[in-house]
């Protein structure tokens, strides 16, 4: 009795640890069929199913469950009807498959970047790039930090997105969940982003005051079109607090003046990025009639010189852009006025 009492317990044994050992089996393969990519993440993610529909049209869903280390910002499907219904599309099908593709490549950096690792302000290159040229130029992205907010291009009413969701980790990179597609920035977008140039926006928005009505300036640089890209040299908010006040340049000037400085910041010469300038170079604005900047190239270093023989160095170099590129600069160009 005794022993058949011990095959009992041993046959038991053997099956319930039998049993045990599959289960744990299946479900160590389980996890290692799992698809922890950003890619796979995104497909087991309800909100990010618009994202991953779009993915498979554009032909980036390999890319992105593929090696390499990027950053994703992921729309939700929320974010995705936001943007169908605003441009006329009903579903992700509609849209032309190279806009969709630029447009996904503008959510995407190619290195991974955690939130704790975002600065308070900082530029950073997407993906997208500007032509289909080779080695072309990649968009810029704006990107702020204000406690545990990030913000993306100065957020939802300049095209840009806020980040919900932080830190989503994938095997190769991060994915930050935003509540919005955000639109390939042109120049305008990229002024109105970074709070460095808040005074040149409003002289060029302004229609009224001191600065008179400048709508003429700010149509033209609405209307610069991607296939003819200018460069703009902006001075920020310092640059124009020197030049506006005190015994500033500037102080006094009529509206039409104010139009001929706001001019001669702008270069029609195209998408002139700080590798294309060369010393001595001259540049011509849009000023009527032209008028010229000089590049003074130094070790590490861009300078402009002005009509006065004034210098403005370039602090913020190669801020792409859709219609064109920025420079920021530290002091107002002086024309002849």
């Amino acid at each position: 009795m005794k022993t058949n009492t011990l095959k009992l317990i041993a046959l038991f044994a053997v099956v319930f640890f039998g049993i045990t050992s599959c289960s744990n089996d299946d479900e160590f393969k389980d996890s290692i069929q799992l698809d922890y990519s950003i890619t796979g993440i995104a497909k087991r993610t309800s909100n990010l199913s618009s994202l991953v529909a779009a993915l498979n049209r554009a032909g980036l869903a390999e890319t992105l469950s593929g090696s390499g280390t990027f950053t994703v910002f992921a729309p939700t499907n929320e974010a995705f009807s936001t943007f169908l219904t605003a441009n006329g599309f009903a579903s992700v099908n509609d849209v032309p498959v190279p806009v969709l593709k630029n447009i996904l490549l503008n959510h995407v950096l190619g290195a991974e970047i955690a939130s704790a690792a975002i600065p308070t302000a900082t530029y950073v290159s997407t993906l997208s790039p500007i032509n289909t040229n080779t080695d072309s130029p990649t968009i810029s992205m704006f990107v702020q930090k204000s406690g545990g907010t990030v913000t993306l291009n100065g957020g939802i009413a300049n095209s840009g997105a806020v980040v919900t969701t932080a830190d989503v980790e994938a095997n190769n990179g991060v994915i930050h969940i935003v509540n919005r597609v955000i639109a390939i920035p042109t120049l305008v977008n990229h002024v109105i982003a970074n709070p460095s140039f808040d005074t040149l926006q409003a002289v060029v928005t302004s229609t009224s005051g001191a600065f008179g009505d400048q709508s003429a300036v700010l149509n033209a640089l609405v209307g610069i079109p991607a296939s003819s890209p200018a460069t703009l040299f902006a001075p920020n908010n310092a640059a124009f607090t020197a030049a506006t006040t005190g015994t500033g340049f500037a102080v006094g000037a009529t509206a039409a003046q104010v139009t001929t400085v706001l001019q001669y910041h702008v270069t029609g010469a195209g998408n002139v990025r700080s590798n294309q300038l060369t010393n001595n170079q001259s540049v011509p604005m849009i000023t009527s009639p032209a008028q010229n900047v000089t590049v003074i190239l130094g070790t590490g270093t861009v300078d402009i010189r002005d009509t006065a023989n004034n210098l403005s160095r370039v602090f913020q170099a190669d801020v792409q852009c859709s219609n064109g590129v920025i420079h920021g600069v530290d002091r107002v160009l002086q024309p002849q006025l």
